[in-house]
């Protein structure tokens, strides 16, 4: 979704609105000011009814009575502060209740606001503009973290995840296959002839060929498997839940649609390629750990290119190959 599409639904969610008050003839003097400023209104009579509503992601203020049946104010906002909603929401508790106490009683529960009964409409309508206010600010922060955490986490050119991201997801499920035994595949892949391409293309159509070729593998895998950049025109792709079988079949999959796809250029060029493939799975080894599999895999990828390049070779313990050099083909 674009930034301004994802403002525009920001915006959109801040007049959603929760009353949650059990005096009826107050609920509906609430509701009726409410829709004339603009608020989508919810609205519930007792505190139980109050949570399942506030659990939608598209309420996010909430003006809350305190006293309610079933679920009262500060409870609710205690339920609503544990959940760790994904999208902030706007507590106003309503009291009549005006201690210090009181007041501290609602803040440490959760709640961003108060107001004592009976409610001055121009004061709630100034709060409700505060609120939104808090609310962009929280959903621009949230926004940046998510920035962050990609920049961090993908690589800047393809989009695939990086090398160490890449890695974690290899240890994590190297923990679950060791945990409950399900197997999962690695392969190790390596476009052929790259450096011709940058030599008679240029780096520019070097990066948008590798670029297309993410995307190609993305659109290709299941939305689980993960597709990493170990570094220039090597990929990396992780296959959970494949046995050796699976892990080849995908392999030769990705071949053959390799070879036949042309892949573009930013000046427009349509390129062919071919690939070496490389690829172990967990069932096949006997001994389980990152530098195993990745090793594994890239003899494999090595083998592959040395025999001529455009093949899949899959390794599993059976296979003891001693290749101490790597040479270019």
């Amino acid at each position: 979704m674009e930034e301004g599409s994802k403002e525009k639904e920001s915006a959109k969610q801040n007049r959603s609105i929760l009353i949650a008050e059990d005096d009826p003839v107050a609920r509906r003097l609430l509701e009726k000011n409410l829709k004339e400023w603009g608020y989508q209104v919810f609205k519930a009579d007792d505190g139980e009814k109050a949570w399942e509503i506030l659990k939608k992601p598209d309420v996010r203020i909430a003006i809350l009575d305190w006293i309610m049946p079933e679920l009262e104010g500060p409870e609710l906002c205690a339920r609503l502060r544990q959940a760790r909603k994904p999208l902030y929401t706007y507590l106003i508790l309503l009291t009549a209740r005006d201690t210090s106490f009181d007041i501290i009683r609602g803040l440490e529960a959760g709640a961003d606001d108060y107001m004592t009964k009976p409610v001055n409409l121009l004061e709630l309508k100034a709060r409700l503009k505060t609120a939104a206010r808090i609310i962009e600010l929280e959903d621009r922060l949230l926004q940046a973290q998510r920035k962050l955490i990609r920049l961090a986490t993908t690589d800047s050119l393809t989009h695939a995840w990086n090398r160490r991201s890449i890695i974690r997801f290899i240890k994590e499920e190297i923990d679950r296959y060791l945990r409950g035994g399900k197997p999962f595949g690695l392969l190790m892949i390596d476009m052929d002839n790259f450096k011709q391409i940058n030599d008679l293309f240029g780096h520019q159509a070097g990066d948008a060929v590798l670029q297309n070729l993410v995307r190609l593998f993305k659109k290709n895998l299941r939305n689980y498997d993960r597709v990493g950049r170990y570094g220039g025109d090597e990929l990396i792709v992780l296959l959970p839940g494949s046995d050796i079988c699976y892990t080849g079949l995908v392999a030769s999959r990705l071949l053959e649609l390799c070879r036949h796809s042309k892949i573009s250029t930013r000046a427009g060029q349509k390129i062919s390629l071919s690939l070496s493939i490389g690829g172990t799975s967990t069932d096949s080894l006997t001994q389980v750990e990152i530098n195993n599999l990745i090793q594994t895999s890239d003899r494999a990828l090595y083998l592959a290119k040395k025999l001529g390049r455009d093949r899949v070779i899959i390794f599993g313990d059976s296979v003891k190959l001693e290749l101490t050099e790597k040479q270019n083909g």
